[in-house]
């Protein structure tokens, strides 16, 4: 007699796996975002399709220019949302509006793109979008195959990454991929990583991952993405999961462009983000860790217009002007 299907792993009523191997997403249907009535004088949007293939969409933001600055060319962030690898989408208005209010504040065109998700895609099925997603820029530097509206404008020589979360995962893995400079990109140059918040595992738990659960995140949450996201049967002591596991590469041979980390004093994952930038320390990498007291995981994209998010704003504004020469 055959059973029926049933439900092995779901994650937030938004995400089910079945026994069988099918998976069932619910249909989350969202209205209009506030920004896009309040500030379209100030920043516009539009849609692409940068991996045929996969279907794969990603936003650009830009803000408006005044008649005196047509001939301004502006930075480049490319914006790479969290999920656990497993949700999400360049359209949730979190996301939506974080983006628009990064363009605005920080006077850049922002860059958003949605990527494959697990289980259905388990990585680095995300990590080989994001670097898609930079040819898809590179094809914007150049006359053939370029959008006008996206190309003009835009200072190519001036690329920042920003992961929040397992974008700030898929954010490290691009960095040490693509080397300094992204000299295989040109004629579009990264000139440093921001990672808030990274997703990062291992098998032995940090003392933030045994400590009270945050409001966002829960470690039984955490494991679930790990099992949905990594290849079948593999440990978070991955490499993609872990940068300084077992096996994962030795990354004192490694260059890289220089790297800012962002966390909450609260979070779940700030031990590992602080070892992360603390090791690389240690490597004579030039990376920076800032801590926010009090602030879980998130904090920015949820709530993108509080003190502590202008703040932020203003960290990354300093670190994108001082890597800019």
């Amino acid at each position: 007699m055959a059973f029926p299907p049933h439900v092995v792993e779901e994650c937030m009523g938004i995400l089910k796996l079945f026994s069988d191997g099918t998976v069932f997403r619910s249909n989350i249907q969202f209205q209009e975002q506030p920004w896009h009535t309040q500030q379209d004088n100030l920043v516009e949007f539009r849609d692409y399709l940068y991996n045929k293939k996969f279907n794969l969409q990603l936003r650009v933001y830009k803000p408006k220019l005044d008649d005196n600055n047509n001939s301004e060319k502006l930075p480049v962030i490319i914006f790479l949302r969290g999920g656990g690898f497993c949700f999400g989408s360049r359209t949730w208005p979190h996301i939506d509006g974080c983006c628009a209010r990064l363009a605005r504040k920080l006077r850049t065109i922002v860059v958003t793109p949605d990527y494959r998700l697990a289980p259905e895609h388990r990585l680095p099925a995300a990590l080989d979008d994001g670097v898609e997603l930079l040819r898809w820029l590179q094809r914007q530097g150049h006359h053939h195959g370029r959008e006008e509206w996206v190309s003009r404008g835009v200072d190519f020589d001036r690329v920042f990454v920003l992961g929040d979360s397992s974008g700030g995962n898929i954010a490290h893995h691009m960095a040490v991929q693509l080397g300094p400079g992204s000299k295989e990109m040109d004629p579009v140059r990264v000139r440093g990583y921001i990672l808030l918040g990274p997703f990062f595992g291992g098998v032995v738990r940090t003392r933030s991952e045994v400590g009270p659960p945050e409001q966002m995140l829960s470690l039984e949450l955490l494991d679930r993405f790990w099992r949905l996201s990594l290849p079948i049967g593999e440990s978070r002591d991955h490499p993609l999961a872990n940068p300084f596991g077992p096996n994962s590469p030795n990354l004192g041979h490694v260059k890289l462009d220089p790297i800012l980390v962002i966390a909450g004093g609260n979070e779940l994952l700030k031990d590992r983000a602080a070892d992360y930038a603390t090791r690389l320390k240690e490597l004579g990498k030039n990376i920076e860790y800032v801590e926010f007291k009090g602030k879980e995981h998130g904090f920015l994209i949820h709530d993108s217009h509080s003190e502590a998010a202008e703040e932020v704003v203003q960290i990354i504004k300093r670190f994108m002007l001082e890597n800019s020469n």
